[in-house]
């Protein structure tokens, strides 16, 4: 069971436990309802605790988390594990790897973090902040509980590092909007305002040798295949990226990789920066490029 403990600031004299666990703690209405069902859930200085109690200035406040009933079944897959603590779990992902099963694909994310908590003995549920496509590799950030899943909804800066066709320079924004294309259930396009969902994409040329141009993107929005059909749209599909138009002869998937984060840890409140190293198929393409030290390169951008 993970134990979180709160020491009350001045600026929550006098208020109560409710009002203190949503503002301060930044608790969600179902974790607190879920905590509220726990014996001792919440206590207050080593004693059970009603949400209406009021609090004064130096009270400890303790959460006993409820244990997850359940973790995902297993099935083996590689799985590159580059930080881990009691609350957060990331994983430099693989090519290939979906984050859910599916018909005629059985490797996936979560049967892999399945059997990594058989291994480790650690017992929590499948929470990726987010999720990247099967074929982009990089970093996912994986909660190991409902309190941090909910802290570090929307509160992680990511950079995409991506290898698009033709030649770009300078750094810019695009602002196309994305909806599902007609006739198709998961391939997307770009469309005017108010025809789709708001999609931003900032990015920044790196390299470029005439042919390809290497990409650092961060995004604003996170909608389906964002940045590959965001360059798609201005003619500029990624490499490799079959399904938007880019070509396969110098790489097999596309170019794209989730390779550096920063983010507030949700309990320590610590800043962490987390690089993920590219795979052998983006390093050979960049090779190719005539680009060297990437991850030199990627750390310094």
């Amino acid at each position: 069971m993970r134990i979180l403990e709160f020491t009350v600031p001045p600026s929550y004299e006098s208020v109560k436990l409710r009002g203190f666990l949503r503002g301060y703690c930044a608790l969600s209405a179902r974790l607190l309802t879920a905590l509220k069902q726990v014996p001792g859930g919440i206590q207050v200085n080593g004693l059970h605790a009603r949400v209406l109690q009021i609090l004064h200035t130096g009270d400890c406040v303790r959460l006993c988390l409820p244990k997850d009933g359940k973790i995902p079944d297993p099935v083996p897959a590689p799985l590159a594990v580059v930080y881990e603590d009691a609350d957060l779990l990331v994983i430099n992902k693989q090519a290939g790897l979906p984050m859910y099963a599916r018909p005629g694909h059985d490797a996936s994310l979560c049967g892999a973090i399945g059997s990594y908590c058989r291994t480790t003995g650690e017992r929590f549920a499948f929470r990726p902040v987010y999720r990247i496509d099967k074929d982009t590799t990089g970093l996912v950030v994986l909660a190991k509980n409902a309190y941090a899943a909910a802290c570090l909804a929307g509160n992680i800066q990511k950079t995409y590092y991506a290898v698009c066709e033709g030649c770009m320079r300078g750094a810019g924004s695009i602002t196309a909007s994305i909806r599902v294309k007609p006739g198709h259930t998961v391939q997307r396009e770009a469309c005017d305002a108010g025809a789709g969902e708001q999609a931003v994409t900032h990015w920044r040329a790196l390299a470029d040798d005439g042919w390809f141009t290497l990409l650092a993107c961060r995004l604003e929005t996170g909608r389906t295949h964002q940045i590959r059909v965001h360059f798609s749209s201005l003619g500029h599909p990624l490499a490799g990226d079959d399904f938007y138009g880019g070509r396969t002869e110098w790489i097999g998937r596309q170019a794209l990789h989730c390779g550096r984060m920063k983010l507030t840890h949700p309990v320590t409140g610590r800043e962490l920066e987390i690089i993920g190293s590219f795979p052998d198929d983006f390093k050979e393409l960049l090779k190719k490029m005539g680009v060297k030290n990437i991850q030199t390169l990627a750390a310094n951008d």
